[in-house]
């Protein structure tokens, strides 16, 4: 959910009509944008209560995927084809003439490679337009921009700046400039360790020798990308006329879908779009210009439309429909149409995707719910009526179940575990570096629990039975079920835990044996592998002294891990 704060008068304005001033349809209204408001003055306990026009209002957003209704400016677009003041889709013009031309370093190719810049001309400032632009590049820096590694905004005063502008590379230590809300220049390195944002994003540039910065053609420094603004070039007053905004990125795809979220929030606010003509120097390509509008077509069928709706709705309600939800229609046969997607709208990524936007312009609440035709009874599988089994054994052996992450990292598993490292299953684009990778074991993960939960008494005895992902001997991943156990005292031992396989395994109707074996996550001497018949289903042992110090525990560890899938599959 997004929140963003907006003002009824400001949004008034926007759309051109005077809207409910009660809360309850106000928000009906707003439920076609999948928002609703959340005031101080307005809860469950006081319907109907009337909205001042000049108050701030919090807007809700359940919609994390449209980014273009996280500012007055978006809410009101799309409130303006509901209402039908301006339906269809809104096109936004870009001059013929180049604002400025930006050149990329090729040092920058393994830095940060990416840059999409437009100047908006005339648009109307005042203070609570700026907190709005402000409000929506602080959500996409932190959503779309991967807290600022994939994506990061910045504002400024193009009146200020000589073009044409370079987007270079530098060490750390050459180029000085004040910050933005700073009174002292810094270097580079310096706004690194002392400034606030420094401190805050310095992570993304971590490890590199060179950094970039954007500069113009007298060599004033309009930002060093993705950490701070220059105080001189990049703050916007309401007295700034012409706004110079500029996307820095690590992905071509997200820098330019922002620029555009941007420039048409601008547009909206009577600005006039120019573009800029980027020069990436380390390609041979020729240069682009940015912004680009481009709009998408998809061919919409008429027949699926009704189906997955459940209305029997005609050609003509389903173009009335979806130009209420700004998109242009024309039709391209008897059974389907073609439909222009407005360049802002970046969550479309499916014809059913369109669809969803006829049924909520529709409304959603109008369309009657009918009971399925085919009535299905569901239940557990024997899978997990198997699992269930085990849960109310190790319960009654006096364990307490744990439920853990499923993801986890290549530190945990291997590092603090003693153990070389295998192959995994990991996560190509992961948000945070403690959560990389599939587990492939419950072990690491119940160690970390104990390694969280040192102050609680002791003796600590726990179990989880969840799911792993390992790789197969055909070389593909596969899910498998697995249980854990381990317990955690002064005097826990190999001894203890065979006391708990013993009465498992014959309640499960096993019959077992233990073979030494050798395992640098257990201490030598004291593992064994579990196997029924011929097969191995797990491994049982006291943790190896070194783990234990890895994970920073004081007490003696023993823990049992058994193949859980395996063990089903032999019934």
């Amino acid at each position: 959910m997004v929140s963003i704060i907006s003002n009824l008068d400001d949004l008034e304005q926007l759309v051109g009509k005077k809207l409910p001033r009660n809360e309850e349809q106000l928000n009906e209204l707003l439920y076609f944008l999948k928002c609703e408001i959340s005031h101080p003055n307005i809860g469950e306990e006081s319907k109907g209560t009337r909205v001042d026009a000049h108050a701030e209002l919090q807007i809700e957003n359940v919609d994390t995927n449209r980014p273009d209704t996280w500012s007055t400016e978006g809410i009101a677009r799309a409130l303006r084809g509901i209402l039908e003041i301006e339906p269809g889709l809104k096109k936004y013009p870009v001059s013929k003439k180049i604002a400025t031309d930006i050149s990329v370093d090729k040092e920058l190719e393994h830095i940060r490679p990416f840059i999409s810049c437009v100047v908006s001309q005339g648009a109307t400032m005042s203070d609570t337009i700026i907190r709005g632009l402000i409000q929506l590049q602080e959500k996409l820096d932190q959503s779309y921009g991967r807290r600022r590694r994939r994506s990061s905004i910045g504002f400024y005063d193009f009146d200020l700046i000589s073009p044409p502008l370079r987007y270079g590379a530098t060490d750390a230590d050459s180029i000085r400039f004040i910050p933005l809300e700073g009174s002292e220049a810094l270097s580079l390195r310096e706004i690194l360790q002392k400034h606030p944002k420094g401190l805050e994003y310095g992570h993304i540039l971590t490890d590199m020798e060179r950094l970039p910065v954007l500069i113009d053609s007298k060599g004033k420094v309009l930002s060093f990308p993705p950490i701070i603004n220059s105080n001189d070039l990049g703050k916007i007053t309401p007295d700034t006329k012409n706004i110079l905004v500029e996307i820095t990125g690590t992905n071509e795809n997200t820098v330019d879908s922002c620029l555009t979220i941007l420039a048409t929030t601008l547009a909206d606010r009577g600005g006039q779009l120019q573009p800029a003509r980027v020069k990436y120097e380390y390609t041979k390509a020729r240069p682009i210009l940015t912004p680009n509008f481009k709009e998408r077509i998809v061919r919409l069928s008429i027949q699926q439309t009704r189906k997955l709706i459940g209305l029997n709705l005609t050609r003509r309600e389903i173009t009335k429909l979806l130009r209420r939800a700004r998109y242009d229609v024309q039709q391209y046969s008897a059974t389907g149409l073609t439909v222009s997607i407005p360049c802002y709208r970046l969550d479309i990524l499916h014809p059913y995707d369109v669809i969803e936007d006829v049924a909520i312009a529709y409304g959603l609440n109008r369309i009657e719910p009918h009971w399925p035709s085919d009535l299905t009874v569901g239940g557990a599988s024997p899978l997990e009526e198997y699992t269930d089994h085990v849960r109310e054994l190790m319960i009654g052996f006096s364990y307490q179940e744990v439920l853990t992450f499923i993801m986890t990292s290549s530190e945990k598993l291997f590092l603090r575990m003693n153990q070389p490292p295998t192959q995994l299953v990991e996560v190509s684009n992961p948000k945070v570096n403690t959560l990389t990778c599939l587990r492939p074991r419950l072990l690491p993960s119940l160690m970390e629990f104990l390694s969280n939960n040192t102050h609680v008494q002791y003796p600590q005895k726990l179990f989880e039975v969840g799911d792993c992902t390992v790789w197969r001997e055909d070389g593909q991943p596969a899910d498998i079920r697995k249980l854990c156990c381990i317990s955690a005292h002064a005097r826990a031992n190999f001894t203890e835990m065979k006391s708990v396989l013993e009465p498992l395994m014959m309640n499960l109707g096993f019959k077992f044996n233990l073979n030494a074996t050798a395992n640098p996550s257990f201490l030598e001497g004291r593992v064994g592998s579990v196997l029924i018949g011929d097969k191995e289903v797990g491994e049982i042992g006291e943790i190896h002294p070194q783990v234990i110090e890895n994970w920073r525990l004081e007490h003696p560890v023993a823990a049992m891990e058994l193949d859980v899938s395996s063990m089903f599959a032999m019934q």
